[in-house]
């Protein structure tokens, strides 16, 4: 497995993709937007490929002290082969030693999705990340915050957005 930034209209597409395809329009970002952080040089878009080829993607979003995975996803047709996990671990080495985490959303066994909940935490404990035991309400959602490598509460976290997104991104965080 490789990753690298997308050299390519073809990998950009191919990203774009699979973005609206896995993420639920009311998780998404504009696109455009996320492009622009990438070109400013506040983002990361990776690209993941094999010898079979595309295997997903991954963005971020660079603060000074920690490094937010804002989306990451593995192609529908190359999951439950192990890519997943190699593509969270190929992401937490090249950011060593800088703290790396993410946000999933909260355990609730009265939530539509609690499966896929209780899956996805699954797979990215695995992975190597853990409960930073902090949580908040982002845009009405109630998350929890994974990582590794570095220590977060709720004022950090929002402390994060109001460095990163701005006003408006940090007045929608709460606490749970």
């Amino acid at each position: 497995m490789i990753f690298r930034q997308p050299k390519n209209i073809k990998e950009f597409s191919q990203i774009k993709r699979l973005y609206k395809k896995a993420f639920p329009k009311c998780e998404r970002k504009p696109f455009a937007l996320i492009m622009k952080w990438y070109r400013a040089g506040k983002s990361d878009i990776w690209y993941f490929y094999d010898e079979e080829g595309f295997l997903g993607f991954s963005t971020t979003i660079n603060g000074e002290r920690e490094i937010l995975i804002d989306y990451f996803t593995v192609d529908e047709k190359r999951r439950c082969g192990g890519n997943g996990t190699k593509m969270i671990k190929a992401l937490l080495e090249h950011y060593y030693p800088i703290g790396v985490f993410l946000e999933i959303e909260m355990l609730d066994e009265r939530a539509e999705n609690y499966d896929d909940r209780v899956r996805r935490r699954k797979f990215y404990i695995a992975a190597g990340l853990e409960s930073l035991n902090t949580y908040a309400k982002l845009f009405g959602t109630d998350m929890e915050m994974l990582g590794v490598r570095c220590s977060m509460d709720y004022e950090k976290y929002r402390n994060f957005y109001l460095e990163n997104y701005g006003r408006f991104a940090y007045d929608n965080i709460k606490k749970v």
